[in-house]
């Protein structure tokens, strides 16, 4: 069949079977090795040991129990995917809090495509039922104020208020808030990538 006449598969929503292929300890299931995909430490990563905490709201501001999160991260250095670290984790909302946490290291100053700087920051994608596409954002450190006001990727949010909204909150020593708000007022900046 030539290919010119194929047509895109339509995108479904994750559905509330997410857990079973994804995170199979949380949906009960011990079909495989069962890893901490959501603790991205071990002994001897160097950097400072963070912990990331939050709820993932929908449009009416209710939280979502059965989201899962998937963080993108260099190390402390700004460098990805480095020895003994891998820069990647996975949680899924607690089904009856809907709290989800990562721990990781803070991450350092990675470049831009064009060779600017970025501010150190997590890459976050959200996987939820209703959702066709996972959505996509970043998270970036309060006390990073300068850095955050020079990232092209910030900047690059027109609306500056909107701003705030990929900013986590230091609510303890090594301890962030989170909140991500998938619609309504206090939507959180995704992007298109």
């Amino acid at each position: 069949m030539p290919v010119d006449i194929l047509k895109e598969t339509p995108s479904q929503t994750a559905g509330p079977y997410l857990h079973i292929g994804m995170l199979p300890a949380q949906a009960g299931l011990k079909i495989r090795t069962q890893e901490k995909m959501n603790v991205l430490t071990a002994a001897g990563v160097p950097g400072e040991k963070i912990r990331i905490e939050g709820v993932v709201y929908d449009g009416a501001g209710l939280p979502i129990r059965d989201a899962q999160i998937e963080i993108w991260q260099a190390d402390s250095a700004g460098v990805y995917n480095a020895p003994g670290f891998l820069g990647w984790g996975r949680a899924g909302s607690d089904f009856t809090t809907a709290e989800y946490f990562f721990e990781t290291i803070k991450p350092g100053v990675t470049l831009y495509h064009d060779g600017r700087k970025q501010a150190p920051h997590i890459s976050v994608l959200v996987f939820a039922r209703g959702i066709n596409v996972h959505l996509h954002t970043r998270l970036y450190f309060e006390e990073e104020a300068e850095a955050n006001a020079a990232d092209p990727v910030i900047n690059a949010v027109e609306l500056k208020p909107h701003r705030q909204t990929l900013i986590a909150k230091r609510v303890k020593p090594g301890v962030y808030r989170f909140d991500i708000y998938v619609q309504g007022d206090k939507e959180t900046v995704f992007f298109d990538m």
